[in-house]
């Protein structure tokens, strides 16, 4: 036991660990929190203690005084690795540290009618110390018969800036051209406050809100500016360990138009960097331009890639 003891306080002086005088834990309880100190998770120290104190009952207040301290240098570990983290992030270039995932998908039918449709997507986040950013760009193109049916195109840039753990404030400009829907461009400024209602683990939802100003040109029309107020919903739920379920909303309301658009999407992985999406998305106009539809919708089947 002497020669144990002697180990034991050799080891805890090398992970800088003071063991109380009386401690008395078996060699084995030692090496176990040895490797446990360093892992990422600190559940690690409570279930290496637990599984020790079933097999060594006599030691169970040795073992809990040792956990304590093991518990502090994990910490301080956690510490380090973060900070370290934080200033690599900081002295990042302004093109560093982005990742992105692209989406493509398309659909043919041959028969009495002829048509092609094109959905196509690109998304790059940088995730910094203090700042989030995020681009996103879309584009969906269809023909029936020879003749276009569907052409919108998508372009938002949306920078956050983190007041807390859950509180941001962001900022939004956007692009939009739909002349089906009948403007051959739609502009939009917004800026406001999010909260992240939920953040676990596999389940996020974040709201957003503030004001939003927003140009319009509508197709033989003069254009139109307004302001209004924007709000939106941004959930993820992972369901399994291969499947999301994701549902993104947003409403612009002010007295001439207002828009709601709803987005419901499943995506499975089939490889670490390779998803499949079915996704089904709604776009409504309270007041569309004449000759246009109120509300448009589109099934999209989509493939993703991770880079």
């Amino acid at each position: 036991m002497v020669v144990l003891r002697r180990h034991l306080v050799l080891a805890a002086g090398l992970a800088g660990i003071t063991l109380p005088a009386q401690a008395q834990v078996p060699d084995a309880v030692r090496e176990m929190f040895d490797t446990a100190v360093l892992a990422k998770d600190a559940r690690t120290l409570e279930t290496v203690a637990k599984v020790a104190k079933e097999t060594w009952p006599d030691d169970v207040e040795a073992i809990d005084a040792l956990l304590d301290r093991y518990k502090d240098r994990h910490e301080e570990l956690a510490e380090r690795r973060a900070a370290k983290e934080r200033a690599r992030i900081r002295q990042a270039g302004i093109l560093d540290e982005w990742k992105g995932e692209g989406e493509f998908g398309a659909f043919r039918a041959t028969g009495n009618t002829s048509n092609l449709g094109i959905a196509a997507g690109l998304t790059l986040k940088r995730d910094g110390v203090d700042w989030e950013n995020q681009l996103r760009l879309r584009a969906d193109y269809q023909r029936d018969s020879g003749e276009v049916t569907r052409e919108q195109y998508l372009a938002a840039y949306s920078p956050r800036y983190k007041l807390g753990e859950r509180l941001y404030s962001f900022g939004l400009a956007q692009y939009e051209r739909d002349r089906f829907q009948g403007y051959r461009g739609r502009y939009t400024l917004s800026g406001g406050l999010g909260y992240r209602v939920i953040k676990r683990k596999g389940l996020t939802l974040s709201l957003e809100g503030g004001p939003a100003w927003r140009r319009t040109q509508v197709i033989d029309e003069p254009d139109e500016d307004n302001w209004s107020a924007l709000g939106s919903l941004d959930f993820d739920w992972k369901v399994g360990k291969t499947v999301k379920l994701t549902q993104d909303a947003s409403i612009y309301v002010d007295e001439g138009n207002s828009t709601l658009t709803s987005a419901t999407g499943l995506e499975a992985a089939m490889s670490k960097a390779l998803k499949a999406r079915l996704s089904y998305t709604v776009e409504h106009e309270t007041s569309p331009p004449p000759d246009a539809l109120d509300t448009d919708t589109l099934s999209r089947f989509t493939l993703i890639f991770g880079f």
